[in-house]
């Protein structure tokens, strides 16, 4: 039996069930240029699958981890949440590319089972895409962009900008939020180029690079992700490109950075939903013993990618919890509107399109050297500033208009 309905049961039945784990699926990218985000992700769960299981479980019932991977291709995210569920999986997670996480998502809803968005930005999927069983635990493109537009205003206002985006609904999704809240939608004055997705060559990343030049840009924005954005990052450091214009990158994270290099990262602006360092800055007690014991146990720190994915575990748990159940529409009931401090400041799941609104900071790479002298040659970053849950998120009016626009319900 795949699901039991209520907590209740799980006790009257502990002489049986004792042994039997609650199966949670991960479906995540173990191959291609995000595998690493994958690999992030897969750490980050299975720390908090420990740590629970340590503490009595849930119902005094283990959990178990389930793997499958997408390759951040849809048909392979659609298999691999088919194969989570068939393996009797009760909840999933994960995603990276966001055209593979809504492939998940909607796979994960033909079972009637959640799936949570641990990467995947497209505005879509919480918007004219939003479901009843889909979550998306990390910000959206719309939520960052707001965020960056607000420094890019403030700190560079009236600047060239040039885009150089990935040409898939991620990069469409993030090129427009950014060029509506800095004012760049003329094209003629802000050009861009779309790079070929997925697998863009050397060759496409110099081709954009060289065309960036020659516009005159004073501002790079870089839309890329994964080992794509290392690519594209260590080509425009060896072109000596951060000499010329300063290079902005709507989303990083602790393994894009890694596989940049700190020179590389050096001088770039970003946004972060999360990062080790915010925990001691800002004194959240939970998420630092998050970061000691990943520290302990991977002998490494944590990106936001495990971050998230541990988040998501401890969600669930809390969810199954408060609902005395593992049925979908039980746990839905229970994440809708719950509001939470665990990783950083107050984070809630969102009824209205089931985004987790949060605070987002930006960022800048730091010096080499700086990087090199850190813990474990990890402080990538420094924080400039943050952009409250309140003022990132997409309003409500705004939220049901982009739904009337293309043709979908109010509500999910």
């Amino acid at each position: 039996m795949r699901k039991l309905s209520t907590f209740f049961l799980l006790f009257l039945t502990a002489g049986c069930f004792a042994a039997e784990p609650i199966l949670i699926g991960l479906a995540t990218p173990f191959s291609g240029r995000y595998k690493e985000q994958g690999q992030a992700q897969v750490r980050g769960a299975l720390l908090a699958v420990e740590e629970i299981n340590n503490n009595g479980g849930i119902g005094g019932r283990p959990l178990k981890l389930l793997t499958e991977n997408t390759a951040s291709k849809p048909d392979h995210a659609r298999q691999a949440v088919q194969a989570l569920a068939d393996q009797g999986a009760v909840f999933t997670f994960g995603g990276t590319s966001s055209d593979a996480t809504l492939a998940a998502a909607n796979q994960a809803a033909q079972n009637a089972l959640i799936f949570v968005g641990v990467q995947g930005f497209a505005n879509n999927l919480t918007e004219e895409d939003a479901q009843k069983y889909f979550f998306r635990e990390t910000y959206s493109a719309r939520m960052g962009a707001k965020a960056l537009a607000q420094y890019l205003n403030t700190s560079l206002p009236g600047k060239k900008l040039f885009y150089m985006t990935a040409d898939y609904q991620w990069g469409w999704s993030v090129e427009e939020s950014l060029r509506r809240f800095t004012n760049t939608q003329d094209r003629a004055q802000h050009p861009g180029v779309k790079v070929q997705y997925p697998r863009p060559r050397h060759t496409h990343f110099q081709d954009a690079l060289s065309q960036a030049e020659a516009a005159g840009a004073d501002v790079l924005v870089m839309i890329q992700f994964g080992e794509d954005l290392g690519m594209a990052l260590s080509m425009a450091t060896r072109n000596n490109l951060k000499e010329k214009m300063t290079i902005v990158v709507p989303t990083l994270n602790l393994t894009m950075a890694r596989d940049a290099g700190a020179e590389s990262i050096a001088g770039v602006i970003s946004t972060l939903p999360w990062y080790w360092r915010i925990p001691e800055k800002y004194g959240f007690t939970t998420a630092q013993a998050f970061v000691n014991n990943f520290k302990n146990k991977y002998a490494a720190y944590p990106s936001n990618a495990s971050s998230s994915a541990y988040s998501v575990v401890y969600q669930f748990r809390d969810a199954v919890q408060r609902a005395s159940s593992l049925e979908s529409d039980a746990l839905i009931s229970a994440m809708e509107n719950h509001s939470y401090s665990h990783m950083k400041d107050t984070q809630s799941w969102r009824a209205l399109d089931h985004q987790n609104t949060q605070s987002v900071y930006v960022v800048a790479g730091r010096d080499r050297n700086e990087v090199i002298n850190s813990p474990l040659h990890s402080d990538y970053f420094d924080i400039l500033m943050r952009l409250s849950a309140e003022e990132s998120a997409i309003s409500a009016d705004e939220w049901k208009s982009v739904r009337q626009a293309n043709g979908r319900p109010a509500e999910l």
